[in-house]
Parts: structure tokens; C-alpha cells; sequence
């Protein structure tokens, strides 16, 4: 069996900081202790566990197209909020007139109370 020669850069980690290493000089640094079959094993369960993990980490980040979408979703929310925010103002200013309609017609009560006690105070 041959071994796969594609070069990939891994990092071994360390004490002080992370070294560059290709699959092939991991291969051939423990080759002479584990074996021929045991290190190719190695090497391409550590080469596969690179992979997962680089995938992993590549779908934690938003995409262009991610930012994109994220950011139409937020035009389309503001412009809700701006029509909710529309019709909110014409409520209120119906409320608004409905309010001193009331209270126009409470004070004409008011004065025709005070003037009927006022023509019963004075006869």
C-alpha cells in the first residue's frame, strides 16, 4: 500500500506555539516507533480529524451570502416597523380628536349646568 502524498499543513500544538508540519514528515517521525501500517492509520485519522475541524469551524462563520440575507431581513423588518409606526400615529390621532370632541362637549355641559344654577341662584 502506498502512502497518499498530498501535502497538507498541520500544526502540531507545543508548549510555546503551534508548528507547521506536512503529512509526510509526521509519517515519517513515527513510522520508526509505531510501524509502517499503525502510522499510516495515524496520520490520516489526524489528516481527517484537520478536515472535521476546519469544517466545523468554516460553518461557525457567516457567509456573504449569510451577511446578505441578514441584511434584507433587517430592510424588511424596518420598513414594518416604519408602517406599524404609521398607522400607530393615525390611531392616536384619532384618539386624539375623539379625546377633545369629549371634552368640548363636557364643558358645554358644565356651562349649562353653571348657567341653569346661576338663572335658579338669581330669580
Amino acid at each position: 500500500m502506498s502512502i497518499d502524498i498530498t501535502i497538507k499543513m498541520m500544526y502540531i500544538r507545543g508548549m510555546a506555539q503551534a508548528i507547521p508540519i506536512t503529512e509526510i514528515e509526521l509519517y515519517e517521525a513515527i513510522k520508526s516507533k509505531l510501524g509502517e501500517k499503525k502510522a499510516k492509520s495515524l496520520v490520516q485519522y489526524v489528516g481527517e480529524t484537520i478536515e472535521k475541524k476546519i469544517e466545523e469551524k468554516k460553518n461557525a462563520f457567516a457567509t456573504k451570502e449569510d451577511i446578505k440575507e441578514l441584511s434584507e431581513d433587517i430592510k424588511a423588518l424596518k420598513e414594518r416597523i416604519n408602517q406599524l409606526e404609521i398607522k400607530l400615529e393615525i390611531k392616536i390621532e384619532a384618539i386624539r380628536s375623539d379625546i377633545i370632541r369629549w371634552m368640548f362637549l363636557f364643558w358645554i355641559g358644565q356651562f349649562a349646568a353653571l348657567i341653569a344654577i346661576l338663572q335658579l341662584f338669581f330669580k
